[in-house]
């Protein structure tokens, strides 16, 4: 598979998901941060499911949704991925596996759990290109597997074009700063390449994929279980993305009824948490690679 090298840096560090506007969640700011160490365990599949059922045990309340925020690119992010999938299945608390990597309107919920992967991959459109299989079919059919229905969350591409065009997205931004903010981060995750002109339109699709995704966890909800969200870091932000739609769409009851945990390659012996996530879980180091580099050489 080749990807372009700007896409690249973009998923490498998770803003393929939106950097979307500072959410108004009562009582967000005092939500405990944890962090915790999976280096030394995702290797090995019995000792990761021990760790990962420990984890979810120790995460903060009920949730009805929980949301894990990956790094697209690091191997280990979806070994645990798998592995919460595999816990929460057993344990009855699983509800459904919601992708960002798979369209909104796709789901597997007509797949028996026998179903193989070429029937999963069918069922939920899968695009190949954008998320090699290799990656996620093991979270997919963890759940296939389990009886659990995959759904997917973001928003389809058939769309783009139209929300490209509606300056409506821009209001589900609250001020200027916050706008300000999300064209930053575009214009960072794509090496300060792209045209200052296309930066409201591609706000607008990071702001409508959260969207989708958070009306794809609402649609999915069931009382008493969990619903998986399986997606980039920066969709998983507490204080931007996805927890930002769920109020939006279901009031700050909604945003509070979800966890929020980073998965973080780093190898740094004391890895910061960010309080815009409920816990921290670190996993090895992937080689830094600078994309843009090459790309900046040619100008």
């Amino acid at each position: 598979m080749t990807i372009d090298p700007v896409r690249r840096r973009w998923l490498r560090h998770g803003a393929v998901a939106t950097l979307a506007a500072l959410a108004p969640w009562a009582g967000a700011a005092t939500r405990p941060v944890q962090g915790d160490d999976a280096r030394a365990v995702v290797a090995d599949e019995q000792a990761r499911l021990a760790w990962v059922r420990a984890r979810l045990a120790a995460l903060p309340g009920a949730a009805d949704w929980l949301l894990l925020g990956e790094q697209h690119d690091a191997d280990a992010h979806q070994w645990l991925q798998a592995a919460a999938v595999q816990v929460l299945a057993r344990q009855g608390r699983l509800a459904a596996l919601v992708l960002e990597m798979a369209e909104r309107g796709t789901d597997t919920a007509a797949l028996a759990p026998d179903a193989d992967e070429a029937a999963a991959r069918a069922a939920l459109a899968w695009h190949e290109a954008g998320w090699p299989w290799r990656r996620y079919g093991p979270v997919v059919m963890a759940a296939v597997r389990a009886g659990v229905p995959v759904a997917g969350g973001n928003l389809p591409r058939r769309r783009h074009a139209e929300v490209m065009r509606d300056a409506a997205w821009d209001d589900t931004l609250t001020d200027a700063e916050q706008r300000a903010a999300l064209h930053r981060a575009l214009d960072e995750g794509h090496c300060g390449l792209l045209p200052a002109a296309q930066l409201p339109a591609m706000a607008r699709i990071q702001l409508a994929r959260d969207d989708a995704m958070a009306a794809t966890l609402l649609e999915r909800r069931s009382p008493g279980r969990t619903v998986l969200l399986v997606t980039g870091a920066q969709h998983a932000r507490r204080d931007r993305g996805v927890p930002h739609h769920l109020a939006r769409l279901g009031g700050a009851a909604a945003a509070r009824a979800c966890v929020s945990v980073e998965l973080r390659a780093t190898d740094a012996a004391q890895a910061e948490p960010d309080p815009a996530f409920d816990a921290l879980w670190l996993t090895p180091a992937i080689p830094p690679i600078d994309h843009c580099a090459g790309l900046r050489g040619r100008g």
